[in-house]
């Protein structure tokens, strides 16, 4: 059976966000794609380097939902809501790529962990620029800015591990419901 190098990666995937990086062989990922396990350096270099590609791809794909919406002239509070539904939606559209990137980049080496973390960081840095907007602007009181940031995305994060396409909520819905909650709180 031939197996393309997006099929592989599609295994890969799934095996990294379900079994885990060191709990996936190449056997795994060979076995899920019908083939022999040397088959797989036809397509890629290492293991290692195939969870980079993941993880990397995770990376892009939060990025470039994010960009758009802080170069845009939208009020700060449209550009929270957008950033929130985009983060959401990033995490709901690529499910398992989302859980790789977001639990199993620190298996990577040092010179691919490096590569993540400046990505990493930008995307933090933008995030931290649509609060601070947001805190600048009046719609959000003045906070630090770092655990506003950790508390938004970890809560964003969090949808990767009970997020159902099937069920009542779209990631729209989802980001409304956070944002009232950070807007509003729950306190009486």
């Amino acid at each position: 059976m031939k197996s393309s190098k997006d099929e592989i990666f599609r295994a890969a995937r799934f095996l990294f966000s379900t079994k885990g990086y060191h709990g996936t062989t190449i056997r795994d990922i060979a076995k899920a794609r019908g083939i022999l396990s040397g088959s797989l350096y036809a397509h890629i270099e290492s293991k290692e380097d195939l969870l980079y590609a993941i993880v990397e791809e995770g990376a892009t794909a939060f990025l470039d939902a994010l960009i758009p919406i802080s170069q845009s002239d939208m009020s700060a509070l449209n550009k929270l809501q957008a950033a929130l539904v985009a983060h959401i939606e990033v995490i709901t559209t690529h499910m398992d790529g989302a859980r790789v990137f977001l639990h199993e980049w620190t298996a990577l080496d040092d010179e691919h962990r490096q590569k993540v973390l400046l990505q990493r960081d930008e995307y933090e840095k933008l995030w931290a620029q649509l609060l601070q907007e947001g805190i600048d602007t009046g719609v959000l009181k003045p906070v630090n800015v770092k655990y506003l940031r950790l508390l938004v995305l970890s809560a964003g994060n969090w949808v990767s591990e009970w997020y159902r396409s099937d069920g009542p909520m779209s990631p729209e819905m989802i980001a409304s419901e956070f944002l009232t909650i950070l807007l509003y709180g729950v306190a009486e």
